[in-house]
């Protein structure tokens, strides 16, 4: 492994996937069987693990350190160049024998996208890579690596008192052992719905969850947390959106970055939704997350987000 300096407030460590993802812009996302003709091509640092970790370092309240798998190959470059610039701290295992994780994405004029997955190095991340989490206030997963792998994490950083986020995503039913590790479950509408069940309203899923806050993000129309017994409504912010790649992570990491900064949860929940919207704003993956500043200003000109009347109303509240 090889390993690098941080320094800031609170302290995150993110363990998770990272990929090259290959971008094509066209007209629409091609339906099974069509073949759809493109227009420009570009590549981007990605996966979930690396976005979330680039979002957290970014919004400025969190010293932020990953582990990540990656191959011997040019992909792995690019990747690791983005992370540095952004001031996250590496702990890399190097695969020599496998491929650096890449994403294949279709960008629609429309900023929806379908993406395809090929975990690569990624796969290789094992139980045992994960480093002491000394000092560390959360440790943040998602599910583009192993799911042995991730509980395995998840038990050891509660074994060190560490608190526990898991981005579950992609999506995929989740065994009660690796739900009582987590202090902070985040999902999108989908993912909740593969968890706890398609049953009831969103607030009916939220509560089925055994874990002591879950957070869902609700695309344009905002976001909706359930810590302890209470329910938190944060709406979407209006933006022209040009690619909505990486609006989740950044919501990940900016949360998560907040709350070990010391923020309360409506700050914390108020923060990851701009930052989700601005990233919306702007091509590619990391390359469209923005710095705390950004946040900031960008709170300043909107600080009003869409009325949340039609969002409890959505949520079941």
């Amino acid at each position: 492994m090889s390993h690098d300096a941080l320094g800031a407030s609170g302290r995150v460590w993110i363990a998770g996937s990272a990929n090259l993802d290959f971008v094509v812009r066209a007209d629409h996302v091609p339906a099974p069987g069509e073949t759809v003709l493109g227009r420009d091509f570009a590549t981007f640092p990605g996966g979930k693990g690396a976005n979330q970790a680039v979002a957290c370092a970014r919004a400025g309240a969190a010293e932020t350190r990953m582990l990540l798998a990656l191959g011997e190959d040019d992909f792995a470059v690019p990747l690791e160049r983005s992370l540095r610039e952004a001031g996250v701290g590496l702990d890399v295992v190097r695969c020599p024998d496998c491929a650096t994780g890449t994403a294949f994405i279709c960008l629609a004029d429309n900023a929806e996208n379908a993406i395809t997955v090929a975990p690569g190095a990624n796969a290789r991340l094992a139980p045992t890579d994960l480093p002491p989490l000394t000092g560390a206030d959360w440790l943040l997963l998602q599910l583009e690596t192993p799911v042995e792998t991730v509980a395995a994490y998840a038990q050891a950083a509660r074994e060190q008192g560490v608190r526990v986020a898991l981005n579950a995503a992609p999506a995929q039913a989740l065994e009660e052992g690796l739900l009582a590790t987590l202090d902070l479950l985040i999902v999108n509408e989908g993912e909740l719905a593969a968890i706890a069940g398609a049953q009831g309203s969103i607030a009916d899923a939220l509560r089925r969850l055994p874990v002591p806050a879950v957070a869902v993000t609700l695309g344009a129309c905002g976001s909706c947390a359930r810590v302890g017994e209470d329910f938190l409504l944060q709406p979407g912010f209006a933006v022209e959106a040009v690619d909505t790649t990486g609006a989740g992570d950044t919501f990940c990491g900016v949360l998560v970055a907040a709350l070990a900064g010391g923020g309360d949860w409506p700050q914390a929940l108020r923060r990851a939704a701009a930052a989700a919207a601005l990233a919306c704003t702007r091509l590619g993956a990391q390359s469209s997350i923005p710095v705390a500043g950004e946040v900031d200003g960008f709170l300043r000109s909107s600080p009003h987000a869409a009325a949340p009347d039609a969002l409890a109303a959505h949520c079941g509240l």
